[in-house]
């Protein structure tokens, strides 16, 4: 199992400088844990960068992963979380959820760098 955040997610369906590497890691949507904040923000960031069949297109990709509600236990460790690593609210719910299943956050975003239990994937 492991965690995509949305940089990883975008970079993938947006065709990135790195949606290879993340390719390895979507192939198998069934070993995926998807935080609804992650659902949220790739819809968003589809619908308004490209349209909204990209949107919808996006949003069925990822229910085909594990999406994972906000309990809530995960908003608090998420606070606590954020707390201690300087996270953003989504960053730190995309951890707590990572923490809680017992698994890693894949991701591009630089503000991860350096977080345990973190693989971080620095942009060429």
């Amino acid at each position: 199992m492991i965690v995509i955040d949305s940089s990883g997610w975008i970079e993938f369906l947006t065709d990135g400088v790195l949606a290879d590497e993340y390719a390895k890691y979507l192939r198998q949507p069934a070993s995926i844990i998807t935080p609804s904040i992650v659902l949220y923000e790739v819809y968003k960031h589809a619908k308004r960068l490209v349209s909204e069949e990209a949107a919808i297109d996006a949003a069925a990709a990822i229910q085909k992963t594990r999406v994972v509600p906000l309990t809530d236990e995960l908003a608090l460790v998420a606070a606590d979380l954020s707390l201690a690593h300087k996270l953003a609210m989504a960053d730190a719910i995309v951890l707590a959820t990572a923490q809680a299943h017992d698994t890693n956050v894949v991701t591009s975003d630089a503000d991860f760098a350096g977080v345990p239990g973190v693989l971080y994937i620095p942009k060429r």
